[in-house]
């Protein structure tokens, strides 16, 4: 019998080995470069708050404002919060709110790379997570100092209440929640228990050289996003945050967990084979 169990061991050991350098070589050979950022001549102009048109800023271009919040938005109408009522409140603090339209088909109508603050705050486009915690990132990005080349970023997180949201989720959810959470750990990211938290600051510094390193533009980008800026030891502090969650979500949580499931396994291999590479820089067209 202990021959036996040898050998199907020893089988079973190798045909995990054939699957992985066939997945591997599937990751490689359908592996796109990162989307080019290339923008119609009709994106290259905003009109600014005295309703002129003015050329959009680069994300390389010296910092004009004291912050930058992006709003990534895929018919968001029903759900966009106005983050500017938050931000009015100090006359000497400047700001811009730059909503993202990612292909929507209501009426939410640029990005990272068109930003002019000192820092950007990624932030879901519903609130879930409560604005004025920002002041929380804020003082966690400041304990990271300091900063190597003015390089670090603040993540908020909800694994503080992973216990609350267990007790109102099935254990197949439940299943799938950590699932995901140990696939993040073993293929991807050390150290940071929530990376998809929609509620992120960056220096100007720290968010051009990640997000000009950007492959995944679904819901694991966040995931390669954190995984980048390890890479480049890039200073990252998690921060417990506010979140209330928001019905309207587009996430479905089987098929969209498998989908980022898929993305993550992707992430790992892509890097490990080659087909991506990380570069110190990238130019924006």
């Amino acid at each position: 019998m202990a021959p036996l169990l040898l050998q199907l061991a020893v089988i079973g050991a190798a045909l995990a080995a054939v699957a992985l350098i066939l997945i591997s070589f599937v990751a490689f050979i359908t592996a796109t470069e990162m989307p080019h950022l290339h923008r119609h001549e009709d994106e290259k102009f905003f009109l600014n708050a005295r309703v002129q048109r003015e050329a959009l800023p680069s994300i390389r271009d010296s910092p004009t404002k004291q912050l930058s919040v992006v709003v990534p938005s895929y018919n968001e109408e029903k759900r966009c919060k106005p983050y500017s009522i938050f931000l009015k409140q100090d006359p000497t603090f400047t700001y811009e709110v730059i909503v993202v339209d990612d292909g929507s088909k209501d009426e939410t109508s640029k990005g990272v790379f068109s930003s002019r603050g000192e820092k950007i705050l990624m932030a879901d486009a519903d609130g879930a997570t409560k604005f004025p915690d920002i002041e929380k990132l804020e003082k966690g990005l400041n304990d990271l100092q300091p900063w190597p080349d003015q390089m670090a970023i603040a993540c908020g997180s909800r694994a503080h209440l992973e216990k609350q949201s267990i007790a109102q989720r099935s254990y197949f959810r439940t299943l799938l929640m950590y699932g995901f959470h140990f696939l993040v750990w073993f293929l991807c990211v050390k150290g940071i228990r929530d990376t998809q938290c929609g509620f992120k600051l960056l220096t100007r510094e720290a968010a051009s050289r990640t997000f000009s390193s950007l492959h995944i533009e679904r819901w694991a980008f966040d995931v390669e996003l954190l995984y980048i800026a390890q890479f480049f030891k890039i200073p990252i502090a998690e921060i417990a945050v506010n979140w209330t969650e928001i019905e309207g979500s587009k996430l479905v949580p089987f098929w969209s967990w498998l989908q980022m499931g898929k993305d993550l396994l992707l992430i790992r291999l892509r890097y490990l084979t080659g087909a991506w590479r990380l570069e110190q820089t990238r130019k924006v067209n």
